[in-house]
């Protein structure tokens, strides 16, 4: 296994939520993991603190006294590729697929684990790393994508793949450890969105799992988030 890319101990963390029994639990929990925290209740405070230099991560709440939260991340997004993690009680399938798409990283629900939080801010902190200078090789275990090359090699010997499948795969790898809504792949890969096409993903990810050995019962590389799209594993 190639060595994973470092994270800065010292990352600062910003976090919007109104409930003040959610701030006191994430200041407590990631400032012993050596993460700086810098708190807002409001969009409006959010939104200015995330524009701030030295912000490295983005935790939200989506149901905020002044705007929803869904607000905050179309506006950031016109102006700063800074990682978002949406941290929401909403759990329906729409909201994720909103998030996402209009450009969050991760979402959780809540109630959740600090565990789980902590996973995903590692993932959320290399992947910024890694689109300030995307890798042309993505390696992990087995599994090695060569994007310059348009080459797959799975324990040393080359998988070859249909083009659809080598778009999906390319997309996912240029995108290590985030989410990719169905909407996205399909837009990248088939240049459109349409939701009856969502069917012919799930076909080429079936191809594509059975190529790289790859069960969806117990995946190593290409996790499914239910109802929402996919992403490719980074440890």
């Amino acid at each position: 296994m190639s060595p994973p890319i470092a994270t800065n101990p010292r990352a600062t963390l910003l976090v919007v939520d109104d409930e003040p029994a959610i701030r006191r639990f994430l200041r407590t929990s990631l400032a012993a993991q050596d993460y700086t925290i810098i708190e807002a209740e409001t969009a409006a405070e959010g939104l200015a603190a995330a524009r701030r230099p030295g912000v490295d991560l983005l935790i939200l709440d989506l149901g905020l006294p002044d705007r929803d939260g869904l607000d905050v991340i179309a506006e950031l997004r016109m102006t700063s590729a800074l990682p978002i993690i949406v941290l929401s009680s909403r759990g329906e399938e729409r909201s994720k697929v909103d998030a996402l798409d209009l450009g969050a990283d991760d979402y959780i629900v809540k109630p959740f684990s600090i565990e789980e939080l902590l996973a995903r801010i590692r993932v959320a902190l290399r992947h910024r790393l890694q689109s300030q200078g995307a890798a042309e090789v993505f390696t992990l275990d087995a599994l090695s994508i060569d994007l310059f090359h348009r080459r797959v090699l799975l324990a040393g010997e080359e998988v070859k793949l249909s083009p659809k499948e080598w778009g999906i795969l390319a997309e996912l790898a240029k995108h290590p450890g985030r989410v990719l809504t169905h909407k996205h792949l399909l837009k990248a890969v088939w240049g459109h969105e349409d939701g009856a096409d969502v069917q012919y993903l799930r076909v080429y990810m079936r191809q594509l799992r059975q190529k790289l050995r790859d069960p969806a019962d117990q995946p190593r590389y290409l996790l499914t988030e239910a109802g929402v799209g996919y992403r490719l594993a980074v440890t």
